[in-house]
Parts: C-alpha cells; structure tokens; sequence
C-alpha cells in the first residue's frame, strides 16, 4: 500500500504530465482554431468538470474561511483579477504557439517559478540566494534557447515569454487570495471568468466555425477536460500530503514533458545549443525553487500552476 507522500507524488507526476503534454494539444489546435476561441471553449470544459469537486468537497464539510462567507465583494473582485491575469498569460502563450513549439513553449513557461520571486520584490519579499541564482541561471539558457542574430527574440518565444509575466503574476495574486478564500471556488470562479473573456473576444476578434471546432475537438477536450480540470484537483489533493519540496521539482518536469511529447508527436526537434539552454532553464527553476537559502515557507512563491 502508498504511504500517503508517494501517493501524492505520483498523482503530481501525473499532473506534471498532463500539463506538459498539454503544450502539443495546444500546438495542434493553432492551425484550425484562433486562440480565444480555443482558451474559451477549454476553460469553460475546465470548469464544468470542477464544478462536482468543489460541491463534493462542500458536502464533506471542508471549512471555508470567513472571508469568503463575510464578503461576496472581496471573492467576486479577487475571481476578476485572478481570472484577467489567467486569461492574458493563457492568450498570449496561446499566440505563441502559433510561431514556436511546444518543446520551447514549455520551457519558457516554466520560468514563472522564476519571476515569482522576483515580481515578489514589488510587494515587499526578498527573494533567496538560491532566487536569484536560479533567475541568473534560466535568462542565460533563455538567451540560448529563443535568441536569434544579435539580441533579437524570435516573435513566438516573445509572446510566450509576455504571457510568462502574467502567469507569475497569477501565483501572487493566488497567493494573496488563497489563505482567505476557498480555493477550488475562487479556481471555479476564475475559469468562469478567464473563459469568458475569451469567448467575449472570440466573437469580436476572431472568425468562430463549427468546422474548426470539430477539427480541434480533441485539443480541446484534452486542454479542457484533463489539463484545466483533471491536472488542477489532481494538484490541489496531492500537495495535503506531498512535501513543498518535492511538489516543486515534480511539476518542473512538466517543461520535460512538453519536450519529449514534442519530440515524440508533433517530431519538434531542438539545436544542440537550444538543449543546453532548456537544461541550463530547468536548472535555473530548481535552484529557485529548492537552492541555498530557500525558505520552508516563503510567501507567494508556492508552485502554482493553474491552466
């Protein structure tokens, strides 16, 4: 029988997993679905299937905290903001994707655990050695991993590494949020929120047709039903049990997973040059996350990832 430490390991592996598998899902769908319409239509499955969760784990008498009971305002103004800052970084990488890969798109995502603490000194938190370290290490592999002649960006990496700044953050707004709300409502209420706003400029901005939706019906189903709503409960039960340690280094590897499901699906391969950045990144966010000086609990730089 698994003790409850491995049990919870091995349900954030396979989070980390549908996570990083997720990336070719959403890379597939680029050629038949415009990216609002794609976020909108995943996020709005991704909250269907929260919906028993968070009634279930209602009926089993989970406490909320007072601030949500006491203050409908403060749930609905912190669902908006957490839900606006979902909704850029998902449409912006989202974008991204139509320009670079999904091995690529996944490593510069993963770099939110880098920015995080980093953002954090807005708010007042000083990062660690191992912080800063970590930040050091990752923007040297960026540079190997997307720099083209000069200093110049490929057009892809950039507007994945834009939607990276709101992801990030998203995890300080969570973090502000989660001791005083319950936390699969507000992840509910955000979903609802970041879909909509999706499905609003889908219907301004893009061209919706039940022929592209039926194509991408699969990424779909795949970045709603598994990646927003399966991988996000597996998470929330698996870190009761799973120490912060290895939470961490676990769904790092969902920068690996994209790689390989990259490698293995869509055939993405990268330059010699472009692995030492990707590993010299994945290095930069374990140092960030478990390097010298790290914190057992440090405020706002809990991995997150939602989406």
């Amino acid at each position: 029988m698994l003790s409850p430490v491995t049990r919870g390991n091995l349900l954030l592996l396979l989070a980390s997993f549908i996570w990083g598998t997720a990336f070719v899902a959403q890379r597939m769908a680029v050629d038949v679905v415009q990216p609002m319409t794609f976020n909108g239509t995943r996020f709005a499955l991704g909250a269907l299937v929260l919906v028993p969760f968070a009634f279930w784990r209602h009926g089993k008498g989970k406490e909320t905290p007072a601030l949500f009971n006491a203050s409908t305002g403060f749930f609905v103004i912190g669902a908006l903001l957490a839900g606006m800052a979902l909704f850029a970084g998902a449409t912006l990488q989202q974008v991204g994707l139509q320009y670079t890969t999904a091995g690529k798109a996944g490593f510069i995502t993963g770099l939110y655990v880098v920015l995080v603490p980093i953002l954090g000194l807005c708010i007042g938190y000083r990062p660690s050695i191992g912080e800063f370290f970590g930040a050091a290490v990752a923007c040297a592999g960026l540079y190997l991993l997307s720099m083209q002649g000069g200093l110049s960006i490929a057009i892809g990496d950039a507007y994945v590494l834009a939607g990276t700044l709101f992801w990030a953050t998203h995890v300080l707004l969570l973090a502000w949020l989660s001791p005083k709300l319950d936390c699969v409502r507000l992840a509910l209420a955000q979903f609802v929120v970041c879909a909509a706003l999706n499905l609003v400029g889908a219907v301004l901005f893009e061209t919706i047709t039940m022929e592209g939706l039926k194509i991408a019906a699969m990424p779909i189903l795949y970045g709603g039903i598994l990646s927003v709503g399966v991988a996000y409960t597996l998470q929330v039960v698996a870190q009761k049990d799973a120490p912060p340690t290895h939470a961490a280094v676990i769904l790092s590897l969902e920068t690996v997973f994209a790689a390989l499901a990259g490698w293995v699906i869509l055939n993405e391969t990268m330059s010699g040059r472009g692995i030492i950045g990707a590993v010299l990144m994945l290095s930069g966010m374990l140092l960030a996350q478990i390097g010298p000086g790290k914190k057992a609990q440090n405020p706002g730089t809990e991995t997150a990832r939602i989406g």
